[in-house]
C-alpha cells in the first residue's frame, strides 16, 4: 500500500492523503491549502491529484481545510462516491456552496488587478456549479459501521470529537493475503469541549496517520476562557468599543455563541451589549447544528432536555445580507461582532477589522489557530500595522488571544489518547502540523511511548508494508532532496547582495507596486524570524 501526502504535511492545511492498493486508488480527506500566496498556489494543481483516476474518497470532516477542493476534483472528472458521516453531509451542502462563492468573488477581485496590470484574467479553482454537482456524489455513513468501499478495503468512522460529525478513520487493507491497519485521526478534539463528545477510543494498528496542529503546547483550562473573553468583552465595553472575534463558522461560532449564553446566564454579559453573528455560513451552520442535537455530549442534551437553548441568547442579531452587515460598523456603542474567517483571511471579518483595528477603544479576539502568513497570524505575533483591502492600518486596538476554544486536542491529550493503544510495533506518521510542534511531539512520543515515527514531507510517498517498516518511494531518486550546502554557506553579504540583485529587477518592473512588495518583504522578514526560533 502507498501513500502520497498531497497536503498537511509540515503545515495545516490542505489535508489529503492519496493511497493505492493492488485493487484500489482513493483518498482520505481533500482539503483546500490555506495560508500564505505560496502554499495557496497547490490549489490550482489539481491535475497532480489524478482525480479521474479516484475511486472514491473518504472525508473525516466538513472543514475546508480537509474538504475544500472536492468541487475541483469534481470539475476535473471524479465522480465516485465520497463517503462520511451525516452532520457532515449537511454542513458540506452549505459551505462547499460558500466556498465557491468566495473562490468566485476572490478571482473577480484578483482580475480586475490583473487587468490594470495588462495580465490576462485567471479562472476560479472552482464554482458554485462545481459544488452543486459534488453533493449528489455524498454517501453517509454510521459512526461504528463497518463499510467496504472497494475489494480488500474495509473501513469504520469513529466520532473524533472534534466538530459536530467529525471522525477519525480505521481502515483495513488487505493485499497479497495480509491484513494491514492504518488508522487517520483526522482533527482530534479537544478534550470536555462544548457540545461534541469527547473522542472515542482506538487499541490496534499497524500505522497511525496522526494530526500534530498543537503538538508543542496544551489548551489553557476551559474556565479560564471563559473569564477571560468575559474580560476582553468588558474591557472594549467599559471603553465603548466593539469587540471583533474572527471565528470560523462552523463549531467556533457555535461554541461562542454557547459560551455567552453561560456568561448572560451568569450575569457577566452587559445586558444591553448586542451580538451580531455575521456570518451567513454561521448561521446556515447553527441550523445544522440545532437539527442534529443526537450527536451533542451529555451535558448540552441535557441542557436541551431541560428547555434550554445554549444556541441562543436575549441580545443575539443574525446578520444574512450585506446592508445588514454593514450597518453594523456604522451603529455607536459596543458591540460583539463575531464573524468568519477565523484567520481574518477572508470574508466579512476583513471589513470589520478594517472598520475596528485602528481604534484604541475596540478589541480583537482571537480564539483559534492561526496559520503561518495569515492576517490572524501577523497580529497575534504583534504586528504594528496590517494591510487589508490594500490599505495599510496601524493596530491600536487591544488583541486578545484565548486559547482554550481550539477544536484540537492540547499536546498532553495526544499523548493521553495515544496510551490507549496496546501495539508496542506500531508506527506513527504526524502530519497536519508546522515543523516546530511536530519535533517537540515527535520527541515526547518516542521518549514516553516508544514508538517510531515519521513526519513526511509535502508530496512524500511512502510504502505501508505489512508488519514492516515505513519505506520511501524513491523512483531512482533520493527519498529527500539534496541540500544546496553552496547556498547554506554562503556568507550573509554575499547572500544578501544577490537578493538584493534580484530585488532591484523586480522593483524594475512597472507592474509590481510598492505596497505588494513591501508586504511581500515583511511577510519574508517574518518567516526568517519564525525559522530563527525553530533552530
Amino acid at each position: 500500500m502507498k501513500i502520497t501526502f498531497m497536503g498537511a504535511a509540515k503545515t495545516v492545511t490542505g489535508s489529503c492523503y492519496i493511497i493505492e492498493t493492488e485493487n484500489s486508488r482513493f483518498a482520505v480527506d481533500f482539503g483546500l491549502h490555506q495560508g500564505n500566496a505560496e502554499i495557496e498556489k497547490r490549489n490550482r494543481g489539481i491535475d497532480d491529484y489524478r482525480p479521474k483516476d479516484l475511486d472514491f474518497i473518504l472525508i473525516t470532516h466538513a472543514h475546508i481545510d480537509h474538504t475544500g477542493l472536492l468541487p475541483a476534483a469534481v470539475r476535473a472528472g471524479f465522480n465516485g462516491p465520497i463517503y462520511m458521516t451525516q452532520p457532515t453531509r449537511d454542513l458540506l451542502d452549505i459551505m462547499l456552496l460558500d466556498s465557491a462563492y468566495i473562490q468566485e468573488m476572490e478571482t473577480e477581485w484578483t482580475n480586475r488587478k490583473r487587468l490594470r496590470k495588462g495580465l490576462p484574467p485567471i479562472k476560479p479553482i472552482y464554482e458554485q456549479e462545481d459544488a452543486i454537482n459534488t453533493t449528489p456524489l455524498m454517501r453517509t455513513v454510521q459512526y461504528g459501521a463497518s463499510l467496504e468501499p472497494a475489494e480488500g478495503i474495509t473501513v469504520s468512522f469513529r466520532d473524533a470529537g472534534h466538530i459536530l460529525g467529525s471522525s477519525f478513520i480505521e481502515m483495513w487493507v488487505k493485499e497479497a493475503g495480509e491484513t494491514t491497519k492504518v488508522v487517520f485521526s483526522g482533527d482530534l478534539g479537544h478534550k470536555d469541549q462544548l457540545i461534541v463528545r469527547n473522542p472515542s477510543i482506538v487499541e490496534k494498528a499497524d500505522y497511525l496517520v496522526m494530526e500534530s496542529t498543537y503538538g508543542d503546547r496544551n489548551h489553557k483550562d476551559a474556565s479560564n476562557s471563559l473569564d477571560e473573553l468575559a474580560e476582553a468583552i468588558n474591557w472594549a465595553y467599559s471603553q465603548g468599543g466593539k469587540v471583533v472575534i474572527p471565528a470560523f463558522a462552523v463549531e467556533r461560532s457555535q461554541q461562542l455563541i454557547y459560551t455567552l449564553h453561560k456568561l448572560s446566564k451568569e450575569g457577566r454579559l452587559p445586558a444591553d451589549m448586542p451580538v451580531y453573528l455575521d456570518s451567513p455560513l454561521a448561521i446556515k451552520a447553527t441550523e445544522v447544528f440545532r437539527s442534529h442535537p443526537e450527536f451533542f455530549d451529555m451535558d448540552t442534551a441535557e441542557l436541551l432536555h431541560n428547555g434550554e437553548d445554549p444556541l441562543s441568547l436575549p441580545n443575539l442579531k443574525f446578520t444574512l445580507d450585506t446592508k445588514s452587515s454593514q450597518a453594523i460598523n456604522e451603529t455607536e456603542g459596543s458591540a460583539i461582532i463575531i464573524s468568519a474567517s477565523g484567520m481574518a483571511n477572508a470574508g466579512r471579518i476583513k471589513h470589520h477589522l478594517r472598520h475596528n483595528i485602528w481604534k484604541p477603544e475596540a478589541a480583537v479576539v482571537f480564539v483559534g489557530y492561526q496559520g503561518v502568513g495569515t492576517p490572524g497570524r501577523r497580529l497575534v505575533n504583534g504586528a504594528d500595522n496590517i494591510t487589508i483591502f490594500g490599505e495599510k492600518l496601524m493596530v491600536k486596538a487591544k488583541i486578545f488571544t484565548i486559547n482554550g476554544f481550539s477544536g484540537h486536542a492540547g499536546q498532553d491529550e495526544m499523548i493521553d489518547w495515544l496510551k490507549n493503544f496496546d501495539c508496542p510495533a506500531m508506527k506513527i506518521i504526524l502530519t497536519h502540523g508546522e515543523a516546530k510542534g511536530q519535533k517537540i511531539l515527535s520527541g515526547i512520543i518516542k521518549q514516553e511511548l516508544g514508538y517510531k515515527v515519521h513526519i513526511p514531507d509535502y508530496r512524500e510517498e511512502l510504502m505501508l508494508v505489512p508488519g514492516g517498516e515505513m519505506q520511501p518511494v524513491t523512483k531512482g531518486k533520493p527519498a529527500q532532496p539534496q541540500v544546496d550546502w553552496e547556498f547554506l554557506l554562503m556568507d550573509s553579504e554575499t547572500l544578501f547582495t544577490e537578493f538584493r540583485s534580484r530585488l532591484d529587477k523586480v522593483r524594475a518592473q512597472p507592474f509590481i507596486s510598492q505596497t505588494e512588495l513591501r508586504d511581500k518583504l515583511l511577510d519574508i522578514n517574518r518567516q526568517v524570524v519564525e525559522l530563527i526560533s525553530e533552530l
